[in-house]
């Protein structure tokens, strides 16, 4: 199944360390990145690849909102198919 990653924050360092981490754990491939920063706010999109026979998506919801309450971030992960649905309304 593929996901959509969207990641906001101050900027600091660490930042891609610890989202990819959390997903070379979990066994999730990164499909596709953009990051950016705007003046002080880190920005990031990542397409995402989840193996659900190794990682459930809820499983990756949780460590992933685990990793933004630690960091300091703002962690959204979406599936692919509610942005599929939402441009075919």
């Amino acid at each position: 199944m593929k996901a959509i990653i969207t990641v906001i924050g101050k900027d600091k360092t660490g930042i891609i360390y610890n989202v990819s981490k959390v997903l070379s754990e979990l066994k999730v491939n990164i499909e596709d990145i953009s990051q950016t920063v705007m003046q002080d706010y880190f920005t990031m999109l990542m397409l995402v690849t989840i193996d659900e026979e190794k990682t459930a998506f809820k499983s990756l919801k949780e460590e992933l909102d685990k990793t933004a309450e630690e960091v300091g971030l703002s962690i959204r992960l979406q599936k692919e198919e509610l942005f599929d649905t939402m441009h075919k309304i």
